[in-house]
């Protein structure tokens, strides 16, 4: 008689607020390199080669969804972006905890805007039992702590 070795699943924690937030800033310098290559090169080549300006809500469509691409890609692609592999954070579904759908990470990038630029969805991380962000909550995410890569 064989017996089938147990499944091993990996045990992961809730990431801690000061961790993610560490992140968010992280992230937010990287994307300033995102944006300088996809924004500003396309809108000084136009402005250089067609002498025109585009106008301002042009300007923030194209910010929309070229952040969109990058963090939607992202995620479904492993659950982590490039500032998340570096503090260890994944982001995973809650409720199978594995990545998560495209119409989830769509639904979690468009709840970020107005919870991240007006401070409701950080804020609400303060009273939240997991102390999750206000857009993971709404969205069915989570952020997790990847344990230590063992050499």
């Amino acid at each position: 008689m064989t017996e089938t070795p147990p499944t091993s699943r990996l045990i992961v924690e809730l990431a801690g607020l000061r961790r993610r937030l560490a992140s968010l800033l992280y992230e937010s310098l990287l994307l300033l390199g995102v944006l300088g290559l996809t924004f500003m090169v396309p809108m000084l080549i136009i402005g250089v080669v067609w002498q025109i300006s585009v106008p301002g809500w042009i300007e923030w469509i194209h910010i929309f969804v070229v952040l969109g691409a990058y963090f939607m890609w992202y995620w479904r692609r492993g659950g982590q972006t490039l500032a998340m592999q570096t503090w260890r954070l994944k982001l995973v579904d809650v409720s199978s905890g594995v990545e998560m759908s495209l119409r989830q990470a769509a639904l979690r990038y468009v709840l970020a805007w107005p919870s991240v630029l007006t401070g409701i969805g950080l804020l609400w991380a303060l009273v939240d039992s997991d102390r999750q962000f206000l857009h993971d909550r709404l969205s069915g995410s989570r952020i997790v702590l990847m344990p230590p890569v063992k050499n």
